[in-house]
């Protein structure tokens, strides 16, 4: 019997997907009207979806921070990396590899939602903070001291933002 149950489960791993949906669909038994009202709910539950007035904060933040942009890209890298990360001065390096060499000038305004906005003023300005410029004098010096005083406070705000983006 297992031996059977064995077989049957390496068949199905590889299975062709047509054949595949051909045997579920036999195996359901459901009749054409029964699939035809199945369709027919799914599509309203989509529809509702996407008409849905309410959208939370994280839809918005996705909508307009996508994996289609490379600040969106940065910002999921930057995400998933902050869990394994061990120490501040590393968290450090990663906010100013991922956060201050991106233009996020280019989506102010862009979003419909204010706190989304808002975030991107955040991420202008943390990458103006954090930003290595080789400025000399009195300039470089005060964002040299601007810097190391905001980097703590960066660090946790980003580590905060990530937190709530992983929830």
């Amino acid at each position: 019997m297992m031996d059977a149950i064995r077989a049957w489960m390496r068949e199905s791993a590889i299975a062709d997907e047509a054949k595949a949906l051909d045997q579920l669909v036999n195996v359901a038994g459901l009749t054409l009207r029964e699939r035809e009202a199945i369709a027919d709910h799914a599509v309203r539950m989509i529809q509702a979806v996407r008409t849905g007035a309410s959208h939370g904060m994280m839809e918005e933040f996705l909508g307009e921070y996508g994996l289609s942009s490379k600040e969106g890209v940065a910002l999921m890298c930057l995400a998933e990396a902050l869990l394994r990360v061990p120490d501040a001065e590393t968290i450090d390096d990663l906010i100013q590899d991922k956060i201050a060499s991106h233009d996020w000038s280019t989506h102010l305004g862009s979003s419909d939602s204010s706190l989304v906005n808002a975030s991107t003023w955040a991420l202008m300005l943390t990458g103006r903070v954090i930003d290595e410029d080789d400025s000399s004098g009195v300039v470089g010096a005060l964002r040299g001291v601007v810097r190391r005083l905001g980097e703590p406070v960066v660090r946790v705000a980003v580590s905060r933002a990530m937190r709530e983006m992983g929830a």
